[in-house]
């Protein structure tokens, strides 16, 4: 329906290559490229990629949240929680009581010595765990609430005093702090730090330094403490971070520097030196001051308030949450590998029959153990995406497993209008006649519902047939097909032409394209359903994109879909029909000074997915246009097309850009996307509402409440480019999408050679 820590990238100069049996042939392309720009090339190298492994907590029905979590040599993961210590041991997904059944109850601190002992408290002792030897510390008054390990001892903090264990009894600290401390870390030169309600101390000998002096704290509440690679400390707590630096300045985060939350709970460094911060919207990582990058929603954690975080010796980051553990694993990956791993999770679970690249649903949320097939509005187009992709694949490595299935796709958009029995309407999806669950059902609307809808939208199509059974009673089709579908089939089919298809193969092409826009031009240039009329979206009139004006928000668009239409029908047939309707809609019904005002279009009537149906019909109007005035249009169209979407990062918009103008465009945005995509294809919710370092906009879509920063691909929901970007909140978790949105630009820059 139309309207309703990124790694550092390793960059080397070289040229590009573009094939097109339009224009020119790929030698003389190299030499544009060459000429235009000696822009750069990325060389595929390892990276770090992230994954999510999920460890809830689960005590008879009760999912517990997790207060402390601490890593020990053997791999273990302890953890402190209200009901008591439990630990999970390697290889294992159990949680099992740490301490003695009849002990557990409340607990706060673990930690790791550095001889490797574990320290913990609970609500009456505390532990040390040795070689095994779990053994209870006496002379102290419990409940501890903060344990911090020394050269000289292990330090335990509590409401009813404070020691230093390094021998038997503990010994009391000489000096005073408050009972309120919700952090304590060495100073590794035989004195403490302390976090409090009432801001910091730092004890040594017998003297202590209190302050929670504005100039100092960003406010008094300090829960985390944690030392940088230089020396700097980081006190975290309500209001964001204080460092104070080596050099004695104090420098403070808040979410101007990328917090997403004023309630900061932990501070950990890492093994990489990155400092981890644990806040209340999930975990935002510094590199340095002011690099950062943000860990938040359910792909990633299992609940976003973070409470404590560990790190193991392969650099596993174990978090604590208020809904369980969150393992972060990190792997070393190149794209090709990336590529490797998608590409067979679209084998597995996103080709349906007869050969429809889609989204798959989920019964239960979250898990894809189990599957199953769900139909979509727009499976044409997003299986026209996928015969883009597999036509690349075939044109970068001359396999024949691509070119196969770039046949297999293109017979099944073929299909499509097969199905209908029609001159050449073409159905939106089919699914098994045998399927019960399908959206969008036949129905009917009452004369009371059809008023409500029309004066809704005076263009509104009251469809009560939307599904039909195919003549031999294998399908269902559904109609009411829209332009999206007619968009992302005609760069399907141009891409099939011009980068797989042998002599007869075009042919076949040449005659369904001829077949599709015959039927427009048959019915005064629109989509016409087998009910004799034009479906809601299918319309490309000059009658009513000029002279309607209900359809003036679609003019601009829509004149430039139907000249790209003319012009494949033109280029796979030769037909001269086709090109003189071209320039007859171009001379007498204005149709290029209509495409002209896409840049100008009033803000009320933009949509995202305009963005991708203009990046639709650049490849068709570029390569095969040879009128050398209109080419220059269409150049610079495309060059401020492209000016305007910089911001976006959009790699395929910047591939598709780099193909059909023989530029090299944004690839340090394109690659940054492609690593920073996570593996994970669940659509998990993503809600940006709750961050407070970006605001809440109007643009670039006026009609949409909108976040003031792009979301980089890790933290926004599962990616399909006919989707804002820039979007509040999106996802579904009963959904998993189809990994085309990643392999299609991964391809279109592997045949560029933009990316090798």
């Amino acid at each position: 329906m139309k309207r309703s820590m990124l790694t550092p990238l390793a960059f080397v100069v070289a040229f590009g290559s573009a094939m097109t049996s339009c224009q020119k042939p790929k030698g003389q392309v190299q030499k544009q490229l060459a000429a235009a720009s000696a822009d750069t090339v990325y060389r595929d190298t390892a990276f770090w990629q992230l994954t999510h492994d999920a460890h809830p907590v689960v005590k008879g029905k009760e999912t517990l949240p997790v207060r402390a979590v601490c890593v020990a040599n053997d791999g273990a993961v302890w953890i402190s929680t209200a009901a008591g210590i439990f630990v999970k041991h390697p290889n294992s997904r159990e949680w099992k009581d740490g301490i003695p059944t009849t002990e557990q109850g409340p607990s706060f601190a673990i930690v790791k010595a550095a001889d490797g002992a574990l320290w913990m408290s609970n609500w009456n002792k505390v532990y040390r765990l040795s070689e095994g030897r779990l053994q209870a510390i006496e002379g102290m008054t419990s409940p501890v609430g903060s344990l911090a390990p020394a050269n000289e001892g292990v330090y335990a903090l509590g409401p009813k005093g404070a020691w230093l264990i390094k021998g038997e009894p503990p010994t009391p600290l000489s000096y005073t702090v408050a009972r309120s401390v919700r952090a304590s870390m060495s100073d590794g030169k035989g004195g403490l730090w302390v976090g409090s309600d009432v801001g910091i101390y730092h004890g040594e000998g017998d003297s202590v330094m209190h302050t929670n002096d504005t100039t100092d704290l960003i406010s008094a509440y300090v829960r985390g403490i944690a030392t940088d690679s230089d020396g700097n400390i980081w006190f975290g707590g309500l209001g964001g971070v204080s460092i104070r630096t080596s050099s004695g300045k104090t420098i403070k985060m808040r979410p101007a520097n990328g917090l997403p939350s004023i309630q900061v709970n932990c501070v950990e460094q890492a093994p990489d030196g990155s400092m981890w911060i644990g806040t209340d919207v999930g975990v935002v990582r510094y590199t340095g001051f002011k690099k950062h990058s943000l860990l938040f929603s359910r792909r990633w954690l299992l609940n976003d308030r973070v409470t404590d975080i560990s790190f193991a010796k392969d650099g596993t980051a174990w978090i604590a949450t208020d809904g369980g553990v969150s393992a972060i694993h990190r792997k070393r990956m190149t794209l090709a590998s990336k590529e490797t791993y998608f590409y067979d999770v679209l084998m597995r679970r996103h080709i349906r029959e007869p050969w429809i690249a889609g989204q798959c649903k989920l019964p239960i949320a979250g898990d894809t153990t189990r599957w199953e097939g769900d139909d979509d509005d727009n499976d044409g187009e997003y299986t026209s995406n996928y015969l883009a992709m597999e036509s690349f694949r075939f044109a970068a490595t001359k396999d024949e497993d691509a070119k196969a299935k770039a046949k297999k796709a293109f017979e099944f958009l073929k299909k499509l209008q097969e199905v209908t029995e029609t001159d050449g309407f073409f159905a939106r999806t089919i699914v098994p006649a045998s399927w019960t669950a399908i959206d969008d059902g036949n129905r009917t609307y009452t004369a009371r519902e059809l008023a409500d809808e029309l004066v809704k939208e005076p263009r509104f199509k009251p469809v009560e047939v939307r599904w039909r059974k195919s003549k031999d009673g294998k399908w269902l089709w559904k109609g009411d097909t829209s332009s999206d579908e007619i968009c992302g089939h005609m760069m399907g089919y141009f891409f099939y032409h011009e980068l797989v298809a042998d002599e007869n193969e075009k042919k076949v092409i040449a005659a369904h394209v001829k077949r599709i826009v015959d039927h427009l031009m048959r019915n005064n240039y629109t989509l016409t359903d087998t009910d004799g009329t034009h479906t809601r979206w299918g319309v490309w009139s000059p009658d009513r994109l000029n002279h309607d004006p209900e359809w003036e928000p679609d003019r601009s668009l829509n004149s430039m879909e139907l000249l790209a239409f003319l012009k494949l029908a033109y280029h796979v047939t030769h037909e001269d029909k086709y090109q003189n309707e071209y320039l007859r809609l171009i001379k007498e019904e204005h149709y290029l000074d209509n495409m002209s005002n896409v840049p100008r279009q009033n803000p009320g009537w933009f949509i995202y997915f305009d963005v991708i149906l203009a990046a639709y019909q650049y490849p068709i109007l570029l390569k095969c246009e040879k009128d050398p005035e209109l080419l220059k249009f269409y150049e610079k169209h495309a060059d401020d097309w492209i000016e305007r979407r910089k911001n976006d990062a959009n790699p395929l918009i910047n591939f598709i850009y780099s193909y059909s103008r023989g530029k090299k465009a944004e690839l340090s945005r394109s690659v940054d996307f492609l690593i920073d995509t996570p593996l994970d294809l669940i659509d998990w919710k993503i809600d940006h509402e709750k961050r407070e370092d970006i605001q809440l906009v109007r643009t670039p879509i006026l009609d949409e409440v909108q976040v003031s920063e792009l979301p980089p691909a890790s933290i926004r929901a599962t990616v399909r480019w006919d989707k804002n970007p820039w979007s509040l909140n999106n996802g579904n978790p009963n959904m998993e999408r189809e990994p085309v949105f990643w392999l299609l630009p991964y391809w279109m820059g592997r045949y560029l050679t933009m990316i090798e």
